[in-house]
């Protein structure tokens, strides 16, 4: 399995006050691993009247995919399947062997997921907080909770903004501080819902290469394809359906050929 990552310029998140700049993480240890087998068997979801998924078969084990396709076509619902925030109408998402409708707790510490908008994760008023908040729950002590949330922080660079006030960040800062709220739980597999969309392009450097840099497995949705221009597999969504399952360069190829 080619490990593949992003050639990406490596500047520093800016500040809430525009004056100072977060590094990009250390590279995690290469001990790590990401989830096994995500298997997506006969699946089709429908809001209402709508069919938003039609007939879904895949099965998902490389390291970095990519998600992409036409607004509406489907994708960001496939997303929420991974890691049963939506369970699918019919068909099943199994994941190393954990189906997302009976084992929903188990599935979601396996696999996490950052949200397009970071405010849709941030809870508690500090960054320290708002990461510790993510390890209540997991039978943790007070000791143990407070060492990962302060090795948290030195991953991502995040020691001096620890005590700031989390809805006060930038957008790349609230990025960032999501991803880590995830991870600091430990997932095996991290699915992003258009991590870029809301930022400027030196912030969207910086979380292409968070993201190029994670041991854990990615699966990625977004319409930026120079951010999975690198990566081991990409699907492409229409109305519903994936029409295209291949590298990178072909199906990104598909998906321009189908948007003129």
């Amino acid at each position: 399995m080619i490990h593949s990552s992003l050639q990406l310029p490596r500047p520093g998140l800016q500040s809430a006050a525009g004056s100072t700049s977060v590094p990009l993480p250390a590279a995690p240890s290469p001990q790590a691993s990401g989830a096994g087998r995500i298997e997506i068997s006969a699946v089709s979801h429908r809001f209402t009247d709508t069919p938003v998924l039609r007939d879904i078969t895949v099965t998902l084990t490389e390291r970095r995919i990519g998600i992409i396709g036409a607004n509406g076509s489907g994708k960001s619902t496939f997303a929420r399947l991974l890691n049963g925030l939506l369970v699918p109408d019919r068909g099943r998402v199994v994941v190393d062997g954990l189906d997302t409708a009976r084992d929903i707790k188990a599935v979601r510490r396996k696999v996490g997921f950052v949200f397009q908008n970071p405010d849709n994760q941030i809870v508690f008023p500090t960054v320290a907080e708002d990461l510790a908040f993510g390890l209540k729950g997991l039978g943790l002590g007070r000791a143990e909770r407070a060492e990962m949330v302060t090795q948290m922080l030195a991953r991502f660079g995040l020691e001096a903004l620890a005590d700031q006030s989390a809805h006060k960040l930038s957008g790349g800062q609230k990025q960032l501080l999501a991803i880590a709220g995830v991870l600091i739980t430990k997932p095996a597999c991290v699915v992003f819902d258009e991590p870029t969309t809301a930022l400027d392009l030196r912030n969207t450097r910086h979380i292409a290469g968070v993201i190029a840099a994670l041991s854990e497995t990615a699966i990625v949705v977004t319409h930026d394809l120079d951010l999975i221009s690198g990566f081991d597999r990409v699907l492409v969504f229409d109305a519903g359906r994936i029409v295209a399952d291949d590298t990178p360069a072909r199906a990104i190829a598909e998906y321009l050929r189908r948007m003129q």
